[in-house]
Parts: structure tokens; C-alpha cells; sequence
């Protein structure tokens, strides 16, 4: 892991001005490049050329601004992330290193910060907890840094010990955030950010609460414990800052998506579709934080998952009226299609729109459970953000028609962002059938 230099304890998030002076230089750059943009259009250059050049530098200062922060904004970086597979390669090359850095990487906190939360957290005498513990960080993320230590029974051990001020810095980066959203459209059109900043904000308790992290990560472990495809960590020990949990080998997905086989992209991408299909009925759990981080192939096969803070609770398993509309969109069955989102909300009492419409609209991103084979790539993806977001295009206005109800915007942006991780694996498979023997009941009618 490279070296990093490692935060002064006066560079602990608390959303001070010097976090909103590095927030306010986005729109600052963007300003000042849309003038020389401008001015180079007046001397007979491409205005496509101008923009897509302007697209290409803002996105590398967004990242790059992103990255050096910690809390809503490395959080935020870290939800766009999975997106990239989206953008036109043109312009997602030049950052997509420092993507994967967002997702797994930030300057660490000092020793004698992490040693300080320590002593707060699990006693003055927390170092007889451990047979060892390194100072060092092994990973570094959004509000919290992990150490590799052995426990006292001689377990290998993940340390997850949160940054002082991180719910402070989450909502100071959020709020911030929130004022610049439209910039973000400028080198991702189609995508709403509007409803993605919400849904954190509305989890920023949930995050920054360990116990609540710890409950559902020993649901998950509980459930999936001895399972041949999903591997969970056990919980060792909580507090409120500090989570304590059994240590996990295995190859980053990062590392598969930028240099794997064939045959590990497919079977990771094959083991993350099987867990997104089947923890909601499995756990009662979805797990909300899609990022290549978050997830290792381990050596015997298995897909290791990590991170439990943001996780969607539902009781009941995968909702029905999602199932029923999958169905209906496999069954091109436009008017019991419409007729479910009129009933469930996705399509409010006032508006009125071309049942068939909303049919073309949606067909397509079902296509990867209409086939035997499905290979998902960036180009597919690019494509159907394109097509839903072209405002030329006359199915693409139906999105601006439909209405997401609340319950469904956490369901909604983990599908999304589970969608771009098979992309950016290129991952290959049945997943029709894989779907299918999850929920037989949307088997398109013979």
C-alpha cells in the first residue's frame, strides 16, 4: 500500500472553512474553464472539442477534491464511483485510477489520534484486547480507518476505528455538496443526483452508528455462515467508535476489474448478483454501499463483503410490487406494467402517459434476464445512459415523468450501482436463470 502522509490531528474533519474553501473550487474551476472554453470557440475551435475538454477537466478536479476530503464528500465520491463505467471512455480514463483510490484509500489519522479513540472507546487497558495491533492503516475510507491486529484468542482481526468529527464533517460535506450538484451533470447527464444526495443524508446516523453496523453484519454472518458462494466477517467487539471484526484475505475487486481473468470477473460478478438477489429474503438486509471496496474474491472462490453501515432493512424480503413489475416488464405486458405503477406510486394520480411508452422505457434494462448469456460492459451501460437521458429521444422523457416513491430510492440506487460493478467487470452469465431461481414468480408467461 503506498505511503501516505498522515492527517495533522488539526486536519480531523469538523467542517471548518478550509473543507468549504476545497468545495467552493469546484465551481470556481468550472467557471474559469468555461471562459477559456468560450474563448477558444471565438478563435474556430470545436465547440464539442471545448466541451469535452471542459467535461475532462472538471471531472479530474471533482475526484481529485473528493479525494482529499473525508466524511459526505470521499462518501459521495465514493457512490459516484460506480457510475464511471457510464461516462465516455474519453473522459473516464483520465480519473479512473483515482476512482478506485476513492474507493479504498484516504491519508491516514496519527498514531496517537487512533491510539486516543482507542482508549475512549474500549478502556485505558485496550491494548490487552490485542496480541498485537499495527499502528499503521491498512485501508482508509469515508469516516473510519482499519488497523490489522490479532485478537487475544489469536484471531486475525479487522480494527474499523472512526474519525473524531466524522457526522460532523458528514453533514458540513452534504450540505456543501448539495450546492453544487448540477455541476455534476455537466460530465454525467441522466443522472439525478437529487435523490442520491437525500438517501445519504437521510443514513447519516445509521453510518456513523457502529452498533447498528455491527447488528447487521452478525445478521449477514449469521445467515450466510458455512455458505459455498458469500463470506461474511464475525463480529469480535463493538463500541460506538470502534468495530472490532474478524480479518478477511482475498484479491480487492478493484484489482479484478483492473487486471483479472476472465473467468474471476465472471465469477465475482456471479457471486455479487446472488448476493444482491438473495439477502433481502435471506437477511431481511440489503446491503446499500456498492463500491468494488467493499468487496474481495477470496481464494477458494467465495465473495467476501464487508462494511455493514448502510444497510436497507426489509423485514419482509424483496418487495413484491418490485418483483410484479419486473414481471410485467419481462412479460412486455405494457399495461399491467403502467397499471402497477399507477398502483405503487411510481407514476402519480395526475400524471397521464403512453402505457407503451413506459414499456420501451424500462425493456432494455431488463435485457441482461431476457437472455440464456448476458455480458454486461461499459459500452451497454453508456448506452442506456445515453438513451435515458437523450432528451431527443421520446422514451427518455418518460423518466422525468415517473416518481420514485422513498421506500424504493435505496432498492433503486443499490440496483444502479450493483449494474455499474458488473460493468466495470465486464462480467459474463446466466443471469436470467440465476435471477429466476431466486424469484420464479417474474418467469416471463410462456
Amino acid at each position: 500500500m503506498p505511503s501516505k502522509r498522515p492527517i495533522a490531528e488539526n486536519d480531523i474533519p469538523r467542517g471548518g472553512t478550509a473543507r468549504t474553501a476545497k468545495m467552493v473550487s469546484i465551481p470556481l474551476g468550472l467557471a474559469g474553464r468555461s471562459a477559456i472554453g468560450f474563448g477558444r470557440q471565438l478563435v474556430g475551435q470545436s465547440g464539442n472539442m471545448v466541451f469535452a475538454q471542459i467535461q475532462e477537466k472538471t471531472a479530474e478536479q471533482v475526484f481529485k477534491v473528493l479525494g482529499e476530503l473525508k466524511g459526505g464528500a470521499m462518501k459521495f465520491g465514493q457512490a459516484l464511483s460506480v457510475f464511471e463505467a457510464a461516462l465516455p471512455e474519453e473522459i473516464a480514463k483520465p480519473y479512473r485510477e483515482t476512482l478506485v483510490k476513492l474507493q479504498e484509500s484516504a491519508p491516514p489519522l496519527p498514531v496517537r489520534v487512533v491510539h486516543k479513540v482507542l482508549a475512549k472507546e474500549l478502556g485505558e487497558d485496550w491494548r490487552d484486547h490485542f496480541a498485537f495491533f499495527d499502528d499503521n492503516p491498512t485501508a482508509s475510507a469515508s469516516i473510519g480507518q482499519v488497523h490489522r491486529g490479532t485478537w487475544k484468542d489469536g484471531r486475525a482481526v479487522a480494527v474499523k476505528i472512526q474519525y473524531p468529527g466524522a457526522a460532523e464533517a458528514l453533514i458540513s460535506d452534504l450540505n456543501q455538496i448539495q450546492r453544487f450538484a448540477k455541476i455534476f451533470a455537466l460530465f454525467m447527464p441522466g443522472l439525478d443526483m437529487k435523490p442520491l444526495l437525500e438517501e445519504l443524508r437521510a443514513r447519516i446516523i445509521e453510518e456513523v452508528d457502529y452498533r447498528y453496523e455491527a447488528q447487521a453484519q452478525e445478521t449477514y454472518a449469521r445467515v450466510y455462515d458455512n455458505d459455498p458462494d458469500i463470506a461474511i466477517p464475525k463480529v469480535v467487539m463493538v463500541s460506538d467508535r470502534v468495530l472490532v471484526s474478524e480479518w478477511m484475505d482475498g484479491t480487492p475487486l478493484s484489482k479484478i476489474i483492473s487486471g483479472g481473468t476472465r473467468e474471476q470477473r465472471n465469477n465475482a460478478g456471479m457471486k455479487l448478483a446472488r448476493f444482491h438477489f438473495t439477502s433481502p429474503d435471506r437477511a431481511g438486509l440489503l446491503h446499500a454501499d456498492p463500491h468494488p471496496g467493499n468487496f474481495r474474491l477470496l481464494d477458494d472462490g467465495r465473495l467476501g463483503v464487508l462494511d455493514f453501515g448502510a444497510c436497507n432493512r426489509l423485514p419482509d424480503g424483496f418487495p413484491e410490487p418490485m418483483k410484479n413489475l419486473l414481471k410485467h416488464a419481462l412479460d412486455d405486458d405494457a399495461l399491467g406494467l403502467y397499471e402497477g405503477f399507477k398502483k405503487d406510486g411510481f407514476i402519480l394520480s395526475e400524471v397521464d402517459v403512453d402505457p407503451q411508452l413506459v414499456l420501451d422505457y424500462l425493456v432494455p434494462l431488463v435485457e441482461p434476464l431476457r437472455t440464456e448469456t448476458f455480458k454486461y460492459s461499459r459500452e451497454w451501460l453508456r448506452d442506456q445512459s445515453a438513451r435515458v437521458g437523450d432528451p431527443r429521444n421520446p422514451t427518455a422523457k418518460i423518466g422525468f415523468q415517473l416518481n420514485l416513491p422513498a421506500e424504493y430510492v435505496l432498492i433503486h440506487r443499490v440496483t444502479l450501482g450493483t449494474t455499474g460493478i458488473f460493468c466495470q467487470l465486464e462480467a459474463e452469465g446466466n443471469f436470467r436463470d440465476e435471477a429466476l431461481s431466486w424469484f420464479p414468480e417474474i418467469s416471463p408467461a410462456r
